[in-house]
């Protein structure tokens, strides 16, 4: 690790999808340096085995730190979930910022909500989420919506597309859409399809997505260890994929309105 306050920020996720984490990132510390990588050539990750992704895990955050990274963001649930104690054990003095779906805020955003958390089958039944069920599910009307699908057709940049209208009529389509109040985008790929979810369940159900909160909490771990760029400082992006034809994915999912 460098002790550069100039040096980048890493944020790593499984695919794509951790773009919606880097420009809430970005929108908050335009001054940094930011180096994303993204996994795609194994993606998606919710689907493979604990160790697996792990495993991966591990590998793409000794990538980063090998390039200088002064911090880590683990834009991904599933990689949080399988990774990032072990992370934080192996790299005591690097900060490990990890994610976790909304389900907090939605909880008690009302009196017994109803609330939605879609999200990738790892996600859902690994222990970093059981615990959060167990701290907040009374205060709400919990409903678990695996959508491991949903991953592969952002990969695919299948937004905009009747496809992806298909898949997500068929994921609701055994709920009842008018009683869901807050729907947890628990996956950094989901938000890229907002606009489909927003047609399809009306003006109801108030969105929760983890990567607001996970940028700003960033930005305060960088304050208070004092590895924030100068405020003068000209910030960058660079993005790294583990399947190069996906790079223009990425820059383009950069300029995505969310």
């Amino acid at each position: 690790m460098t002790d550069n306050k100039t040096a980048p920020i890493g944020v790593f996720d499984s695919g794509a999808g951790g773009i919606s984490v880097l420009k809430r990132l970005w929108a908050l510390m335009p001054n940094e340096q930011f180096l994303y990588f993204g996994d795609s050539a194994n993606a998606p990750y919710g689907t493979k085995p604990l160790e697996e992704i792990r495993a991966l895990t591990v590998s793409a955050v000794e990538h980063l730190l090998d390039e200088g990274c002064k911090a880590i963001v683990l834009a991904c649930n599933t990689a949080t979930s399988a990774a990032a104690k072990e992370l934080r054990e192996t790299y005591p003095d690097i900060p490990i910022i990890g994610l976790e779906p909304a389900l907090k805020p939605a909880a008690l955003s009302g009196v017994h909500p109803t609330v939605v958390v879609m999200a990738t089958p790892l996600t859902l039944r690994e222990a970093k989420f059981q615990s959060l069920t167990e701290r907040f599910a009374h205060r709400c009307e919990l409903i678990r919506l695996p959508a491991p699908e949903l991953v592969e057709l952002v990969e695919q940049n299948k937004m905009g597309t009747p496809e992806l209208m298909d898949y997500l009529e068929a994921l609701f389509a055994p709920l009842d859409k008018d009683k869901i109040d807050c729907l947890v985008l628990g996956c950094t790929h989901f938000p890229f399809a907002k606009r489909e979810l927003r047609a399809l369940l009306g003006s109801r159900p108030v969105f929760f997505d983890g990567a607001v909160g996970e940028a700003k909490y960033t930005k305060v771990v960088l304050d208070e260890r004092g590895l924030r760029a100068p405020l003068d400082a000209v910030g960058a992006i660079r993005f790294e994929s583990s399947d190069p034809k996906k790079l223009p994915l990425l820059e383009q999912l950069f300029s995505f309105e969310l």
